[in-house]
């Protein structure tokens, strides 16, 4: 080591990879590792340590991963550059930053991972703000009228957006998306044994918040369009359900887009049956194809959605928006829960979605994960690779001789994690031969265009056998 500085694993807790990982960082944090030191060999530095070379490696690995330090064959790994470093801003001061394989050194590509285009930076100034400032206080339980600036704010960043009508007072502020699409359910759903209809391939949350109120879900038959309406209202009779839950701006696994006509005939099965819509916008990132639900339907569309898939995850801000005249009932659903957000929570919520950089970071975070989907393409598009540039998912069919579980093992020894079709589907139904492949835009970029490479290779490359 290019330096008189010894890591002591003993002043981290947790396993031996992580507590070295940890203990370089303060090192490169502290200034006692130089910006252009050399670390020591791997094994040079197990044996000093009494600790394997696995362990040293894959701690290394979690500092390259993180754009701390640089690895160059034949020379070493070496603690990155000012510039280097300066570009590295993790979303979470975790460990390593999230979304970019975790410390195991995967390249995970099971959720959307958002590019840091300075919304960190941003959000440490607001909360600066808050802690000095607070908005609501620091003092009381949070309340109604507490919240009532975020809600404004909330109804500012939708200005414009085809959801119909849209007061403060419709709005309830929630703990991400699905804890919005929970307070919805709970809003609308009576009696013993409630049925939700959900598409047939659907976002598992859907299921899961069904589940922890007793209901029962049932999947609808799905074409290009989306929902097939004359199913729907075959469903919707013989279940008598209560809620259809759905993802039509961005299909959550698949991409497509439920064009405005197809939602019209939706609508009309909803209303002519009084079925809730419970529309979940929380994968768009551009703007509106078409209405919305809730602008189609006044009465029977509820809106879903955050800013998960747009600016962060790690603060868990969302908003669940009532039809006309359900307002009262939704807010209900959330009193009764849990009173509400944190008040520095909304506080932070406020100041977040009224500032004028907000809406600037959005949209280089939406070129950033286009940049990711153009290189995804690029290697994949000769195959059935569904996509947008505005979408973090994409959706691949896979080809003759791949069975989803089995490309998910293969590439999974590849060190490359990704979600099979069975992930959506409910638990008796037949899913299809594909994967989703989320773009995780906080690994270095050239990871992920080589991760994209070896899933072609994988594709171009079936075996001979078809496994399970």
């Amino acid at each position: 080591m290019d330096t008189k500085w010894q890591p002591t694993l003993s002043d981290h807790p947790g396993p031996k990879y992580k507590a070295l990982a940890d203990t370089l960082k303060d090192g490169i944090r502290l200034g006692a590792l130089a910006p252009g030191s050399r670390l020591p060999p791997v094994r040079d530095l197990a044996w000093k340590l009494s600790i394997t070379p696995g362990t040293v490696a894959r701690a290394y690995t979690i500092l390259t991963d993180a754009g701390l330090c640089e690895a160059t064959v034949g020379r070493g790994t070496f603690v990155a550059e000012g510039r280097a470093r300066k570009n590295y801003e993790p979303i979470f001061v975790d460990s390593v930053p999230h979304g970019s394989g975790g410390l195991t050194g995967d390249l995970k590509l099971m959720s959307p991972a958002l590019p840091n285009m300075g919304q960190a930076q941003l959000i440490r100034e607001l909360m600066q703000r808050v802690a000095e400032e607070p908005l609501s206080g620091l003092m009381h339980y949070p309340s109604r009228e507490g919240f009532q600036p975020a809600r404004e704010a909330v109804v500012g960043w939708l200005a414009g957006s085809p959801i119909g009508a849209l007061s403060q007072e419709d709005i309830v502020l929630s703990h991400g998306g699905q804890n919005g699409i929970s307070l919805a359910m709970q809003a609308i759903l009576t009696g013993q044994k409630p049925v939700i209809l959900i598409e047939d391939l659907a976002y598992p949350g859907f299921r899961r918040a069904a589940e922890l109120l007793r209901a029962e879900a049932i999947p609808v038959p799905m074409d290009g369009d989306g929902i097939i309406p004359e199913a729907l209202e075959e469903l919707v009779q013989k279940h008598e359900a209560q809620i259809l839950c759905t993802s039509c701006e961005v299909h959550n696994p698949t991409v497509i887009f439920t064009p405005e006509t197809r939602r019209m005939q939706i609508a009309a099965v909803a209303e002519r049956h009084n079925v809730q819509i419970i529309e979940d916008d929380c994968y768009r990132m551009g703007p509106f194809r078409a209405p919305s639900y809730r602008q189609i339907a006044p009465r029977h569309g509820w809106y879903v959605s955050s800013i998960s898939k747009t600016l962060t995850p790690a603060l868990r801000i969302g908003f669940a928006i009532a039809p006309q005249g359900r307002g009262a009932d939704l807010r209900v659903a959330a009193e009764n829960g849990f009173f509400g957000l944190a008040t520095p929570l909304g506080d932070l919520a406020t100041l977040l979605l009224r500032d004028p950089r907000t809406a600037k970071i959005a949209e280089q975070v939406r070129d950033e994960i286009a940049r990711h989907v153009k290189c995804m393409v690029n290697h994949l598009g000769t195959h059935d690779l569904t996509w947008r540039e505005d979408v973090p998912i994409a959706w691949l069919r896979l080809p003759t001789g791949w069975r989803a579980a089995s490309f998910c093992r293969a590439a999974a020894e590849r060190s490359i994690k990704l979600r099979p079709a069975e992930d959506f589907a409910c638990r008796d139904a037949r899913a299809p031969h594909a994967v989703r492949i989320a773009i995780n835009a906080q690994l270095p970029f050239d990871r992920f265009e080589h991760a994209m490479a070896t899933l072609r290779e994988l594709l171009d490359n079936p075996p001979e056998r078809i496994g399970v």
